[in-house]
């Protein structure tokens, strides 16, 4: 049996016969990675021993043995192990397997790293990533470290003094910071973050504060789910884009910590770029790239003032660059992830409006030897696909209904959350289903594009648009297929109706009642509000609603004209 201190020690409470038993009671552990330094060494060839034991499974043919770890090994940045399986090297569990390699030393640092390889089980046991474990390192010399004249002379209580004052120095700053509350949250956050190979950077609240001017209200360009967003300009002349965590957030640090890991391992075109993030005292803050022409749902139906013409190839583009960031993260990226939230407000808009892809602290790592996941509900209402709103049900497929939605909403120039309790349709799937029965689809298109348009490409779309958002998660037509039909690379698909299956009009009849309940339920709070967009209510969505003012003074603009 294994009991977890926290996230990353684990411990074995049952007796170990292994000759080195006390080495292996106690396992460092990580969903992504581990990392290992030795600093001042002198340079040379040393040799490295490391002490492997899988606690963390049984071998019982019970549940807790269906668990499998792979993970590599870096020694001086060299791969050294490639897919290590604990348990198939030792044996099995609860056994040590000893690895020993050289390591050279040029540069005083020795660096050894326990990557995950992203293969392995992420259910089983219990709910988790089952990333690197390693019980216990040792590192030799192989040659007779070098020792300097006189150093036996030295007055031991002098050394003893020098000690003892450092240490009580270290205290002494450690209690005044922790009485002005600098490491109190920290700490915690610390621990869900540590273990993470972050490919971005850190930075201090002071960099941050000068680089929006010490958070000056004239530089708030955003309210979100998250918190305030200030806009900002680092000392290199890089403009960026701050999100801060508020006290009275509804993402907490799980959520925090969910969207620095994910985005820190993601590199697209079609996908927000995360510079770094800050951690000190009170202060929460993920640092991004400064998106010009905000979000998508602003663009298309935010605050009249605010919204942008876009042309039918612009909207086109967007639709085709959304779809390529959702195939990178379902099929392409060496972690497959399910977005969870995707919607308009969550495509941000750079200079040229490319759409990139933001907000992945709801998203789910998405198992490859699993058909779904079973999870806590949270995302946008009017966006989940139904099987997931009703029953948990996630798939990749998830992701595939709710871009039907962001498609829908940019052909036709409306939202889909924007309630209409008076009206047949409530929500404009149900008007596009409408219209497709009458044969008069094209009704949906947005009058602000005039006659302006690719009739043959804006059809496509629609129909593409209603059959991702199929009923069935088995009809939705995966990512790939989805950028494949709209660059006009493969027809689009038939829906095919089975009017002996009166099952599907039960789940959407029951999914509308759903939906009709929690917004009339919101209704007077959301009118008591001042609501800068009519984006509706949701659970838990830690989207940048709002996240800066449009300004038709981009680039992009001033070529256009």
């Amino acid at each position: 049996m294994t009991v977890l201190r926290n996230s990353f020690i684990g411990t074995n409470v049952s007796r170990l016969t292994m000759e080195n038993s006390g080495l292996c009671t106690t396992t460092r552990l990580s969903a992504l990675s581990l990392t290992y330094y030795g600093f001042c060494l002198e340079n040379g060839n040393y040799t490295v021993k490391l002490h492997f034991a899988e606690i963390t499974f049984t071998d019982d043919k019970t549940y807790s043995s269906l668990g499998r770890r792979l993970f590599d090994v870096y020694v001086q940045d060299e791969l050294v192990l490639k897919d290590f399986n604990i348990e198939d090297e030792a044996g099995g569990v609860s056994k040590e397997i000893l690895k020993y390699f050289t390591a050279v030393v040029t540069n005083n640092t020795l660096e050894i790293r326990f990557y995950w390889a992203g293969k392995g089980t992420t259910g089983i046991p219990v709910r988790g990533v089952y990333g690197p474990l390693i019980s216990a390192i040792s590192v030799d010399p192989d040659f007779i470290p070098p020792t300097k004249n006189g150093s036996s002379s030295k007055s031991v209580g002098v050394v003893v003094g020098h000690v003892a004052g450092v240490i009580l120095l270290v205290f002494l700053v450690i209690g005044i910071l922790w009485w002005r509350g600098c490491l109190r949250r920290k700490d915690t956050l610390e621990q869900e973050l540590k273990g993470l190979d972050l490919q971005t950077g850190l930075f201090t609240v002071r960099q941050i504060k000068a680089a929006t001017n010490n958070f000056d209200a004239a530089n708030k360009i955003g309210e979100g789910g998250f918190g305030s967003v200030y806009k900002g300009i680092l000392s290199d002349g890089t403009i960026i884009a701050v999100k801060q965590l508020s006290s009275k957030s509804k993402q907490g640090n799980r959520e925090f910590v969910n969207e620095i890991g994910m985005i820190s391992a993601l590199q697209h075109p079609h996908l927000v770029k995360l510079y770094g993030c800050c951690i000190e005292g009170n202060q929460l803050l993920l640092i991004y790239e400064y998106m010009e022409n905000n979000s998508l749902a602003r663009a298309l139906f935010g605050p009249e003032e605010c919204q942008l013409q876009l042309d039918w190839p612009t909207r086109h583009r967007i639709c085709v660059g959304i779809a390529r960031g959702l195939t990178y993260l379902h099929e392409e990226s060496r972690l497959k992830i399910v977005h969870r939230d995707i919607k308009a407000t969550n495509v941000l808009l750079d200079k040229d409006l490319n759409p990139k892809i933001s907000d992945f602290g709801l998203a789910k790592l998405d198992e490859e030897d699993n058909t779904h996941i079973s999870t806590r509900i949270a995302g946008t209402f009017g966006y989940m696909a139904p099987e997931y709103a009703m029953r948990g049900y996630l798939t990749d497929k998830a992701d595939v209904y709710s871009f039907g939605i962001v498609a829908l909403e940019i052909v036709s120039g409306r939202s889909n959350t924007t309630y209409r309790p008076k009206e047949e349709c409530t929500y404009l799937l149900d008007w596009a289903l409408s219209l497709k029965e009458k044969g008069n689809l094209m009704d949906l298109v947005d009058p602000r594009l005039g006659s302006d348009f690719n009739k043959e490409e804006v059809m496509a779309m629609l129909n593409l648009a209603l059959l991702c958002t199929n009923i069935s998660s088995a009809v939705r037509p995966a990512m790939s297929s989805v950028v494949s039909m709209l660059e006009g690379i493969t027809a689009v698909q038939d829906i095919v109706s089975d009017p002996s299956a009166p099952s599907d009009d039960l789940k959407l009849k029951e999914l509308k009642q759903h939906y009709r309940h929690i917004q009339e339920k919101s209704m007077d709070v959301s009118e008591s509000k001042a609501q800068s967009m009519p984006d509706g209510p949701w659970t838990a969505s830690s989207s940048i609603t709002d996240l800066y003012p449009v300004t038709l003074d981009s680039e992009y603009w001033e070529k256009r004209d």
